[in-house]
């Protein structure tokens, strides 16, 4: 049974052709997902913004800026309606896009780069920022309803202790 679907699979990705990302071209997109942080025992919504520059149909340079998180910090009882404090975690990052098209409108790519994460806790009037700079990775899909429209859905490791899922849309131009 292995072989056939294996067989099938081969075939239908020779066969189509996918709507591959025109080089030298640009595109941006926006996307909201969830970010789980090791120290925080909730995920929390986040929102980024990405543009990049396809200097191969399988090759781009994307740069981007997502809020990572936006915590409130209870000392008390969690869940007395009560915050005490709170933490924004931003990323700006820069990666290289590799992509593979594995069939009609489909593909897979994978991200490697580096961010800046820049997180604020403020509790009380007092304020206190940190950032550091790491490697960025992440694996995705991709769906192009048109040549000029896409779907992705893609897990980013912004930090060893940080996983963010994201779904958005973008544009080529």
């Amino acid at each position: 049974m292995f072989k056939k679907i294996a067989t099938a699979a081969a075939l239908l990705v020779a066969s189509s052709a996918a709507f591959a990302a025109q080089p030298n071209t640009f595109y941006a997109g926006a996307d909201v997902g969830k970010t789980r942080a090791d120290d925080f025992s909730e995920r929390d919504t986040s929102v980024g913004a990405f543009v990049g520059y396809n200097f191969h149909e399988n090759f781009a340079v994307e740069g981007g800026y997502r809020r990572l998180a936006d915590y409130d910090i209870y000392v008390g009882t969690i869940g007395s309606g009560f915050a005490d404090g709170k933490a924004k975690i931003d990323q700006a990052h820069l990666s290289l896009v590799g992509s593979l098209p594995l069939g009609q409108n489909f593909s897979l790519y994978g991200r490697l780069g580096v961010n800046r994460l820049e997180a604020k806790v403020s509790s009380a009037g007092y304020s206190v920022k940190d950032a550091t700079t790491k490697a960025l990775y992440g694996v995705g899909m991709r769906y192009a309803f048109t040549p000029a429209v896409s779907a992705r859905l893609e897990v980013q490791k912004p930090t060893s202790d940080a996983t963010n899922l994201s779904a958005g849309v973008s544009f080529q131009f």
